[in-house]
């Protein structure tokens, strides 16, 4: 079956200026991502991931090249049509949560329907449906303060699903978490890219992400410097733990029994 592409990045440069200076952050960065698809982008600080997630999201636009989300060229829309875009196509979580703190789970998750133009009742029905799906079917009326991280992270990744988005970008979304919850988490989004059809597009340090990943994207000194296949994944998170591909496969099969 033919792969569908959900977004090409083509030829994508970004320069800042800093000082008297031109500092490329990417350069010439060629990227295809497939419908239902979970990509880490990974890289050492400084390398351009960020940048590159930022294009892809329509928070930034290149100095040079094109990004396309579903074969529009989203650095020819003007700020309504991005603004549409983004609440409509993509679903964004951040490792500092970005919740409002005054408004409950509730709210929080029912407010990008609000600004889609659904109606209160059908918004609250689909924010109570969205919070159950991510496991806090009692924790509607929380406010961000009376919730854990892991709690605010899955009150950010319900919210995430406000709008039934077919891209959901994930800036490192374990990053201020504890081992055992940033694994639930993982595990969460991977639900969401196999059983609702979502593209994961994830930027991350967490080596973790390795065993559920369909690709990862290596990015060094604002090149792609390789991208491993999930085949290719399982050795290297073999390595990584020190134990053998035939493990790897057997550990992947209890976590999902």
């Amino acid at each position: 079956m033919t792969q569908r592409t959900i977004v090409r990045v083509i030829g994508v440069t970004r320069s800042f200026r800093m000082g008297k200076q031109d500092v490329q952050a990417l350069k010439g960065v060629d990227l295809e991502i497939f419908a239902g698809e979970y990509i880490s982008i990974m890289g050492p600080s400084g390398s351009g991931k960020s940048t590159l997630f930022n294009m892809i999201g329509g928070l930034d636009k290149p100095t040079e090249g094109k990004v396309f989300i579903d074969e529009v060229d989203i650095a020819q829309l003007d700020a309504y049509e991005l603004a549409w875009l983004r609440n409509r196509k993509i679903g964004y979580i951040f490792q500092t949560f970005n919740i409002i703190p005054v408004m409950t789970a509730l709210e929080n998750v029912t407010l990008p329907m609000t600004f889609a133009g659904m109606h209160s009742d059908a918004a609250t029905d689909k924010g109570i449906e969205l919070l159950k799906l991510v496991g806090l079917g009692d924790r509607f009326q929380h406010k961000p303060l009376e919730l854990s991280g892991g709690q605010q992270q899955r009150v950010a990744i319900a919210r995430s699903l406000a709008n039934d988005p077919a891209i959901i970008l994930a800036d490192e979304p374990t990053g201020n978490l504890d081992l055992i919850t940033g694994e639930e988490i993982i595990d969460l989004l991977k639900m969401l890219s196999s059983e609702r059809g979502v593209t994961i597009i994830s930027a991350t340090h967490d080596h973790k992400m390795l065993a559920v990943s369909d690709r990862v994207v290596w990015i060094r000194d604002g090149r792609v410097d390789k991208i491993e296949l999930r085949e290719e994944l399982r050795i290297s998170v073999g390595a990584i733990h020190g134990i053998s591909g035939n493990e790897t496969d057997n550990n992947e099969n209890k976590a999902t029994a």
